[in-house]
């Protein structure tokens, strides 16, 4: 006989298998539900620049600084990446996995200017990325106006830039990540590092929020 696992499926509370997972279920339930910060207001991931897009980055990149001990010049984390928004109000541990259900870890590569220059433009032709250490402007689906760190870009310097291994592989189009002249794997989840940050920076009386700052601009 078939027995179909859908939405007219009943779960009896007397079932032996419910009974037996349920203390476990509380346990789980009580770690996941467990609050780590307040966000005053909702943040989501959109092109050109969004306020949790500005918010992941900017994390992205304090967190390799302090592991190298040294600046990162640029943080680079696909929209795609960000899989939900935080709405405003307690944030959880559970919404850390649902914003990054992935195992990804902090990466930090060293790339050469002039290989970076065709990852921005197509940057801008898919209306932006999330960001942190540089701005440009959106012109015909180019980037233009390049600056990192306020000064102009230079397509002879050698940037370091904290992503993740999924980029790092040239992954989501980010085929010029591959061109390293450096790769450090720090061995550190990117989920574990957000919520490591919150966890510090709510115990420090800060709340999780972010700002618009023109890093990406269409013209």
């Amino acid at each position: 006989m078939r027995i179909p696992v859908d939405q007219t499926v009943t779960i009896q509370q007397d079932n032996p298998i419910v009974k037996m997972i349920q203390p476990y279920k509380l346990s789980l339930d009580a770690t996941m539900n467990e609050v780590i910060g307040y966000a005053p207001v909702a943040m989501r991931s959109h092109a050109p620049e969004s306020l949790l897009s500005n918010y992941a980055a900017d994390i992205y990149r304090e967190s390799a600084s302090d592991y190298l001990k040294k600046p990162v010049d640029i943080a680079i984390v696909n929209l795609g990446g960000l899989r939900t928004s935080i709405p405003a109000g307690n944030v959880t541990i559970r919404k850390m996995y649902e914003l990054m259900p992935f195992e990804n870890e902090l990466m930090i590569i060293g790339v050469k200017g002039s290989n970076l220059i065709p990852l921005f433009h197509r940057m801008a032709a898919v209306g932006g990325e999330g960001i942190a250490g540089m701005r440009f402007d959106i012109s015909n689906k180019k980037a233009e106006n390049i600056e990192v760190g306020g000064k102009p870009f230079d397509p002879e310097r050698i940037y370091l830039i904290a992503t993740n291994n999924y980029l790092s592989e040239g992954n989501d189009n980010m085929p010029e990540l591959r061109l390293q002249e450096s790769l450090v794997k720090t061995g550190i989840k990117v989920r574990d590092m957000l919520t490591s940050y919150i966890r510090n920076a709510t115990a420090a009386g800060k709340m999780v929020e972010s700002k618009i700052e023109g890093r990406i601009t269409k013209k």
